[in-house]
């Protein structure tokens, strides 16, 4: 099955994949897509399916309860609840082959708030969008100037309880290397690109398809791509 290239306006699917399983399922409307960079948006309201630990984690405002989901990440067992995205609109980068995607969060009305940087496996297209596996976060102030990472505690609990092997840990240290030292240069992402990081035009909140939660299957738009 080929993939396809995303049209400006299209919903695309970032789903968190794991064991072979969905973790996580999230419909971004597409800015701009040649085949390898997506750019995506989300605005609040968008509803979305999370692990039913994280969701009940945020809306008690717990977050040392967040750890039991990475529990339930090494067990391969969880259930998904559904989640209305809130509060900020969020424009994100995905490279093919990059061993991280780059996020910018906005107030509604445009007011630049933080990027992320998720440190993550390279993206793997597929008929509705993009899987992905990714355990850390950088924070990054509005104007690139400083920086500090989160999540660090969830990441040493995956990795004590082997979610996180250590090819993959040495992988994401370079990651984060590449991320820091782009970071300083103001280069890859975070080379100059107000068009690329201002607030869309608002339009329909995307939905998530009936096949958000099928089987994952990795596919290339030049044919099929491994799982």
């Amino acid at each position: 099955m080929t993939a396809p290239v995303f049209a400006p306006g299209d919903t695309a699917v970032r789903r968190d994949v794991t064991h072979g399983q969905v973790w996580s399922a999230m419909p971004y409307t597409v800015l701009g897509d040649d085949g390898a960079t997506l750019t995506l948006s989300a605005r609040p309201g968008t509803e979305t399916l999370a692990p039913a630990g994280w969701t009940a984690a945020a809306r008690a405002g717990d977050d040392a309860a967040r750890l039991h989901c990475i529990a339930d990440l090494a067990a391969g067992r969880w259930e998904l609840d559904q989640w209305t995205w809130r509060d900020t609109v969020v424009l994100s980068r995905f490279t093919a082959g990059a061993p991280f995607s780059v996020h910018r969060f906005l107030t509604p009305t445009g007011r630049p708030l933080h990027w992320y940087v998720n440190f993550e496996r390279p993206y793997r297209r597929t008929a509705i969008g993009l899987d992905i596996d990714l355990f850390l976060d950088l924070v990054i102030t509005p104007d690139l100037s400083e920086y500090s990472w989160k999540d660090e505690d969830e990441y040493a609990h995956a990795r004590r309880l082997g979610v996180v092997d250590e090819a993959t840990h040495r992988q994401m240290a370079r990651a984060r290397d590449l991320a820091l030292a782009q970071l300083q240069d103001r280069t890859g992402p975070f080379a100059p690109d107000p068009a690329a990081w201002t607030l869309p035009p608002e339009r329909p909140l995307p939905v998530l398809p009936v096949t958000a939660l099928s089987t994952p299957v990795a596919v290339d738009r030049f044919g099929p791509a491994a799982g």
